[in-house]
């Protein structure tokens, strides 16, 4: 059996201002109307023997990605939170554990959860070809055949055929590992016909894994092992236990395992891949015009070429424009040359620095129960347009520092005011006094749409005091 372990842990920095810390561009649909995370399950339906999936990602995506396999039917055998990030070494570790709590030893197949490919029926074959090898104890990894010299990608250098496999699929031994070249040395590697990309994919048996990780970094191994027997349920998810998980050393799977294991071996893949880690990237992939720009949303272009235009709120237009990237959102554009776009990240670092919201939040913000928006604030007052979804529930709750007036414009709203119960249709409206307990909640069929008026001294998110929520926050 096949388990597919899909890794959305990553925060996508360099696809800002559409990808957020909260709301990273796994979960974003960039390349087609589905996400990034579900096109990685999707794409994997003409895999043999394939079994229940299991997803490693941040606690603060959890919701997310619970919604987003269920839009898709999956059924994942579980959902690990990671309380900390510590790389993508103990991620699979505890993803291992997890596979093989029954007595099982089946094996994983290690899928970033934001990657590209174009053609999954090629993905997939490779994946069946290579399973009997996987199935000896080898780790495998994928290795992406280089149509150009590429300096943002470490490279795989392949060494010897592996007896009895084909030369066109592989797979052979690893080589070496190497890190990203200058550019002179990536079109060397390119002309040699020895090096591939390294993609961040694997296929191996839970067992081997887990035996090669404690040869080579045994206490990741037992820190992991602590942290997923100290783990807890909670709904859909699995919480690993907090200290122990936080005290495992950080690392990838190819520096703790796959440069100084002798199992090692590599497939070549020739897919359509790309990891989608720039602008200038998911330019690449896209389907273009005629005269090489990409739009999306509302769009005018006049005497432009071989751009990224992506309108999300607003219209946006350009002139005479070359070789760049413009992406608006309803709260921040971003301006770039299209060489320039891997340097996205220093204006998130930027952000950061100065604790602005735009590095980890869109203006919409999803939360379990739904959405909400901000439409307009100013000093002591905010306004928010609060979608709930059918059966959906925000939290009982009270403030110290803000009342609130609800006006319910679509949909049925049952409401929670203090002692009261008060079931709301559209153009209602009630007003919540400072310090009172209250809760909204959407007993309907369609969903429930209310705009809410802040007023007071403070409007942050972290004057709400939880007293029962059905999310457990």
């Amino acid at each position: 059996m096949i388990i597919p372990v899909i890794l959305s842990g990553g925060a996508g920095t360099r696809l800002w201002p559409l990808s957020r810390e909260l709301y990273p561009k796994q979960l974003l649909p960039l390349c087609s109307e589905h996400t990034m995370l579900q096109e990685t399950l999707s794409r994997l339906q003409c895999v043999s023997d394939l079994g229940s999936t299991i997803v490693v990602c941040n606690e603060h995506h959890r919701f997310m990605v619970a919604e987003q396999l269920r839009l898709m039917a999956v059924q994942p055998s579980a959902i690990i939170l990671e309380p900390v990030g510590r790389n993508t070494a103990p991620a699979v570790a505890v993803a291992a554990f997890e596979a093989t709590k029954q007595g099982q030893d089946p094996m994983l197949l290690v899928l970033p959860a934001d990657h590209v490919i174009q053609h999954p029926a090629i993905l997939c074959e490779i994946i069946n070809k290579m399973a009997e090898f996987a199935e000896l104890g080898n780790l495998l990894t994928f290795g992406i055949v280089p149509d150009h010299p590429e300096t943002g990608y470490g490279y795989i250098r392949r060494g010897q055929l592996v007896d009895n496999a084909d030369a066109d699929t592989g797979p052979y031994h690893v080589g070496a590992f190497v890190e990203k070249p200058n550019l002179e040395t990536a079109a060397a590697y390119l002309a040699s016909g020895e090096y591939l990309w390294n993609s961040g994919m694997f296929l191996f048996k839970a067992s081997a894994y887990l035996e090669e990780l404690k040869k080579l970094a045994p206490q990741m191994v037992d820190a992991c092992r602590n942290a997923w027997q100290n783990a807890h349920k909670d709904l859909d998810f699995l919480r690993l236990g907090v200290e122990e998980f936080s005290a495992c050393p950080s690392d990838s799977i190819d520096y703790a395992v796959m440069e100084k294991t002798s199992t090692a071996l590599v497939a070549p893949l020739a897919a359509g891949w790309s990891d989608v880690g720039s602008w200038s990237a998911l330019w690449d992939v896209g389907t273009k015009d005629e005269r090489g720009n990409i739009c999306k949303g509302d769009v005018l272009t006049h005497d432009s070429d071989n751009c990224y235009l992506h309108a999300e709120s607003r219209l946006v237009a350009t002139v005479g424009l070359k070789d760049h990237v413009v992406v608006e959102t309803g709260d921040a554009v971003l301006v770039a040359a299209k060489g320039q776009v891997q340097n996205v990240k220093e204006i998130v670092a930027q952000l950061k620095a100065r604790q602005r919201g735009e590095a980890l939040l869109h203006r919409c913000v999803n939360r379990p129960w739904g959405t909400y928006e901000c439409i307009d604030q100013a000093e002591r007052f905010q306004v928010k347009r609060i979608t709930v979804k059918p059966g959906g529930t925000l939290s009982l709750q009270k403030h110290h520092h803000r009342a609130e007036h609800w006006v319910v414009v679509k949909g049925t709203a049952l409401i929670t005011k203090g002692d009261e119960t008060l079931m709301l249709s559209e153009n209602q409206s009630t007003y919540i006094p400072l310090g009172v307990v209250h809760r909204l909640q959407n007993p309907g069929k369609i969903p429930l749409e209310i705009i809410e008026v802040q007023s007071g001294s403070y409007l942050g998110e972290d004057d709400i005091v939880r007293i029962e929520d059905n999310y457990g926050r």
